[in-house]
């Protein structure tokens, strides 16, 4: 009897899981390691030039920005088929947070287009002497930061009630659960530093304060698509009561 809706679970455990791994690596390739390879900040004309010859580094990340996001339109829905049952309300809030975000990112990722046409020379910003051009692609580049930071409210909002439903689900490991809901204050924190507290970026909390969501997230996707799920307590339970008469 309880073999099928195993198998449902796992099945559905998977397809969540293959959709998180390519959020996660998609989501990494875009947010870091193309930054940490191209300096983005500092002197603008040094900036330009490390955007200009690294042109082909910087469209692709916003290429697997565009396959993060798609992905994670998709990922929600997929948990939900497999979270829903836990308790109703938590996964339709958490696919509504999840949901919210995505227009915001597509949205703000034009940003990075707009910098992408402003680096053109033959666009029609020619015109412009140097410096204008360079303090046009500032603009874009803080533009698309400060919307990152809009994202990121929505990217901790849904990982509270995605949390609750992994530690009440009886099937996933609670500690993941715990990673996640600690994650979604990690990123609420990180929002309202950048808001409220002008040096926060260069303080020591900023490097460590999301770190609770990584794990989280990465332990989920990894445990999704590798482990699966187990079987509830009680249904173990139940089985060796039949096993053993």
């Amino acid at each position: 009897m309880h073999e099928p809706l195993q198998r449902n679970r796992n099945r559905a455990a998977r397809v969540a899981g293959l959709l998180y791994l390519i959020v996660v690596v998609a989501g990494m390739y875009s947010l870091a390691y193309v930054p940490s390879h191209i300096a983005m900040s500092g002197d603008a004309s040094t900036v330009v030039q490390n955007l200009t010859a690294s042109e082909s580094l910087f469209r692709s990340g916003i290429a697997a920005a565009v396959v993060c996001y798609i992905a994670f339109l998709l990922l929600p829905i997929a948990l939900y088929r497999l979270l829903g049952a836990v308790a109703v309300a938590p996964a339709t809030l958490m696919v509504a947070f999840a949901l919210a975000s995505v227009p915001v990112s597509f949205v703000n990722l034009t940003h990075r287009l707009d910098v992408l046409s402003i680096l053109d020379v033959g666009s029609h910003l020619r015109s412009l002497s140097g410096e204008q051009l360079h303090a046009q692609v500032m603009l874009s580049l803080d533009a698309y930061r400060n919307g990152l930071l809009i994202s990121e409210v929505f990217w901790g909002l849904w990982l509270l009630p995605f949390g609750y439903l992994v530690f009440k689900s009886g099937f996933l490991p609670r500690l993941l659960g715990i990673l996640l809901m600690a994650g979604c204050f990690g990123y609420l924190i990180d929002v309202f530093g950048h808001l409220l507290w002008p040096g926060y970026a260069e303080s020591a909390i900023a490097d460590y304060v999301r770190l609770p969501a990584a794990a989280g997230e990465i332990g989920t996707c990894l445990w999704l698509l590798v482990v699966g799920v187990r079987q509830p307590r009680e249904q173990v339970a139940s089985i060796r009561a039949a096993n053993n008469p």
